[in-house]
């Protein structure tokens, strides 16, 4: 992945931290794909691409989480909402295309709004399927080309925009999932017209 890459990420979502909530908060959908996810007390849950701590809300007490995120003022907001929920979260700046962490350490992976952003979408799963748990589940919120389907000409030309200002919208879920040998058990579209959806993958047993 190009440094300078890397870098433009940092510095956008460093400036987009302030703004966030209220740009990308979308609580109904995290609180639906935590739901799905269904975390269980005594598992451990990680946050991959935490950006504000906007997931914490809906993670019940007595699971145990760690959140990553590249940006440092992101991972100091989720701090912060930890704190202000009451909660103990392991909270570290870390590329989610290269977390460092053991292989197998976590029950579930949560991934909202993080894979159309990463300059490697394919490496940032492999990564998330790596830490899980064989058996385990991550949930995916973000917005997808449907599979069966090549993105239009205007979502093309839009993407120039979006890809500058904040994220990719012309990437695909199950070629993803697919790469990291991972299984779409569940998936459903949400909110603005069917451009978002969230899915269940399960790593293998």
């Amino acid at each position: 992945m190009p440094v300078n890459t890397l870098g433009w990420n940092r510095v956008r979502y460093t400036l987009l931290a302030p703004l966030y909530d209220r740009v990308a908060g979308f609580r109904p959908q995290r609180r639906r794909s935590l739901e799905v996810l269904a975390p269980q007390t005594g598992e451990h849950v990680l946050i991959d691409g935490c950006g504000t701590g906007a997931d914490l809300a809906f993670i019940p007490d007595g699971v145990a989480v760690t959140a990553t995120d590249l940006t440092p003022a992101m991972v100091q907001r989720t701090r912060h909402r930890a704190l202000l929920l009451g909660r103990t979260v392991d909270a570290r700046v870390m590329d989610a295309q290269a977390l460092e962490f053991a292989d197998a350490t976590f029950d579930a992976v949560v991934l909202h709004l993080i894979l159309a952003v990463v300059p490697d979408p394919v490496a940032a799963i492999r990564e998330a399927a790596r830490v899980l748990k064989p058996g385990g589940r991550a949930a995916v919120f973000d917005k997808w080309v449907p599979d069966d389907a090549d993105p239009s000409a205007a979502r093309r030309a839009a993407n120039l925009v979006a890809r500058v200002v904040a994220t990719e919208i012309t990437r695909k879920l199950g070629p993803l999932a697919d790469a990291a040998g991972l299984r779409v058990e569940h998936r459903e579209t949400i909110g603005r017209g069917g451009f978002f959806s969230i899915a269940l993958l399960r790593k293998p047993a």
